[in-house]
């Protein structure tokens, strides 16, 4: 193998594994080359960030991921003064750092975060392109290498967490959902090393399950789940353990519930 191969097969193995649904890799490197941001919507676990971190790494981009929370405010992004050695000192945050040196900036799950956090993205989602730095005067001008990319689940939304229509048609988005049932039991055996025809009655039992999101469950069975459940089986635990422990009891802390899913999950799973 030459070494123009041999870096080409290193870059490759680099990059990590993804499974498109759709045209999403094409929608990604559109917006890339367009300076657009791009908003990413889809159930827990099915595969957004992995996403993100696979076509970044494809397109050789520098990665920040953010997960946002409810105590993340404004200026955990873009930065603040602290105390070094006797000075004070400007920190910049991820934000901010990715702006200055380009790259991607995800922030995952965003309406997590304080309502101050969407009014800081606003300046960067529409042609200015721009990151208003009010504590240290600065107006950071974002580079053709900067993207920003935002995630939330429509399925967590309610009155007080909700992402406003206003920040929404900001952005340029893709929604993402679980995999057709013979894709995600390709990814899940990858991911794994179980065999397909052991991981099959594990997705059939995920399907089963996930039709009941929205009656006794907040969130169904994610992809990341499903492997953590098969990694457990191929790892030697019994399949009933592992089920339990990876598929049934991070879905509920009901004791009822739990018990009527083991019922389900005992009457699919030999």
């Amino acid at each position: 193998m030459s070494p123009v191969q041999t870096a080409v097969s290193r870059a490759a193995l680099d990059i990590p594994a993804y499974s498109p649904s759709g045209n999403e890799c094409a929608l990604f490197e559109s917006a890339w080359v367009r300076q657009l941001p791009l908003l990413l919507k889809g159930p827990t676990g099915c595969g957004k960030t992995r996403f993100v971190s696979h076509m970044a790494a494809k397109l050789g981009l520098p990665l920040s991921t953010v997960s946002c929370h409810d105590d993340l405010a404004a200026a955990d992004l873009t930065g603040r003064y602290l105390l070094k050695g006797g000075d004070t000192v400007w920190v910049d945050g991820p934000l901010t750092r990715a702006v200055r040196n380009g790259g991607v900036c995800y922030l995952d799950e965003i309406v997590e975060a304080r309502k101050d956090v969407a009014v800081v993205l606003h300046p960067l989602t529409d042609d200015r392109r721009m990151l208003p730095l009010e504590r240290t005067g600065e107006l950071l001008e974002a580079p053709s290498s900067f993207m920003l990319i935002v995630s939330y689940n429509p399925g967590y939304q309610n009155l007080l967490k909700s992402l406003k229509p206003s920040t929404r048609q900001r952005f340029v988005a893709i929604e993402f959902d679980f995999l057709p049932r013979n894709e995600e039991i390709t990814v899940v055996s990858q991911e794994s090393g179980l065999l397909e025809s052991q991981v099959a009655p594990l997705v059939n039992l995920a399907q089963r399950l996930r039709a009941l999101k929205g009656h006794d469950l907040e969130e169904g069975v994610s992809t990341r789940l499903l492997v953590y459940c098969a990694s457990l089986i191929d790892a030697g635990m019994p399949v009933r353990d592992a089920v339990r422990a990876a598929m049934i009891e991070p879905l509920t802390d009901e004791p009822d519930v739990r018990a009527a899913l083991l019922e389900v999950a005992g009457s699919l799973i030999a």
